[in-house]
């Protein structure tokens, strides 16, 4: 495989905050590209993502790196469902509270609606959907197959589907993974955050951690993200998941057909405390709970359920 020659590249990206250029569409798919395939050294490889780091991704570039980690991995199709299929990302986990995007998608999934969850299997510190999961005997899927198969039988179990990156997209998680050498996040936690695996429309919820991601983002999604692809929820994320906050209300955008909509609305946090233990088991329990009435949901996140429904059933009636 010929090495890709990325110095012309570095040369634009690298000249720090206030000298640096953003590079083209086209130019910024056929670096990615190259990264993925291992067409890029090690040396520029570093160079390229500390790069990017400093001087943040333009709509361009995202769209263009977004174009070239979407044709890495192979599509999914999405079953018969009264619902468009629901994208969950989940790559932070959660620190400091419990991780409740498992009890977000198994609402979802309860309601029947097919669901995909995928993202990272552990975090170092951190408790992940996975893991709770794990805890749930809801296993990961072990490959694109499982995982259609699965989707397929959501109306008999109710379950969601998580699928792993390294099985989803193999090529994207090894760019991940240069996160435990750099020390750094890279412009693929980016990407894996708002990327469509199916091949039919679906709802993407995704979420943004730093507010200048939310302009970015917001543009993005208006004015170059494929509308034939289906819908988006954007909001702030609750340690970097997206799941509605039970502490606070976050503000939900809605971006449809090059349109932007204000689904919730923020508002003040509270001191609300639920008591919920946040290792991975005893969230499992805490959901189970949830699950089994014995409870309540959390009325942010019933309320994020309630659009993501909405939503979704929509996108299907006017497909």
């Amino acid at each position: 495989m010929d090495p890709f020659i990325a110095a012309p590249f570095i040369k634009e990206i690298g000249r720090g905050v206030k000298g640096a250029r953003s590079l083209s569409r086209a130019d910024a798919h056929d670096l990615f590209a190259a990264m993925l395939a291992g067409r890029v050294s090690d040396l520029e490889m570093g160079a390229i993502l500390l790069s990017m780091r400093i001087k943040g991704e333009s709509v361009d570039e995202i769209t263009g790196f977004l174009q070239a980690a979407e044709a890495s991995f192979e599509s999914i199709n999405a079953p018969d469902s009264i619902y468009a299929p629901i994208v969950i990302p989940t790559y932070n986990g959660a620190r400091r509270a419990a991780n409740l995007t498992p009890l977000l998608a198994l609402l979802l999934a309860r309601a029947g609606a097919p669901v995909l969850a995928h993202g990272v299997q552990t975090d170092a510190g951190r408790v992940t959907t996975a893991e709770i999961l794990g805890s749930m005997k809801i296993l990961p899927s072990s490959s694109v197959a499982h995982a259609e198969r699965d989707l397929a039988e959501v109306a008999s179990h109710n379950r969601p589907v998580f699928v792993p990156i390294e099985i989803l997209a193999p090529r994207l998680e090894k760019l991940l993974a240069l996160r435990k050498i750099l020390g750094l996040r890279n412009s693929t936690h980016t990407l894996v955050k708002i990327m469509q695996p199916f091949k039919q429309p679906a709802l993407r919820l995704t979420s943004y951690t730093h507010p200048e991601y939310l302009s970015m983002l917001s543009e993005y999604f208006v004015s170059a993200a494929a509308q034939e692809r289906g819908d988006v929820f954007l909001m702030r994320g609750t340690e970097g998941e997206t799941v509605a906050s039970i502490k606070k209300v976050q503000q939900i955008d809605w971006f449809h057909a090059g349109q932007k909509q204000v689904l919730v609305e923020a508002q003040i946090g509270t001191d609300l405390d639920l008591g919920i233990p946040p290792d991975a088991q005893g969230t499992a329990e805490w959901i189970r709970s949830v699950l089994d009435g014995e409870k309540p949901v959390p009325d942010n996140i019933a309320q994020q359920v309630e659009h993501c429904l909405s939503v979704a059933k929509r996108m299907k009636q006017v497909a």
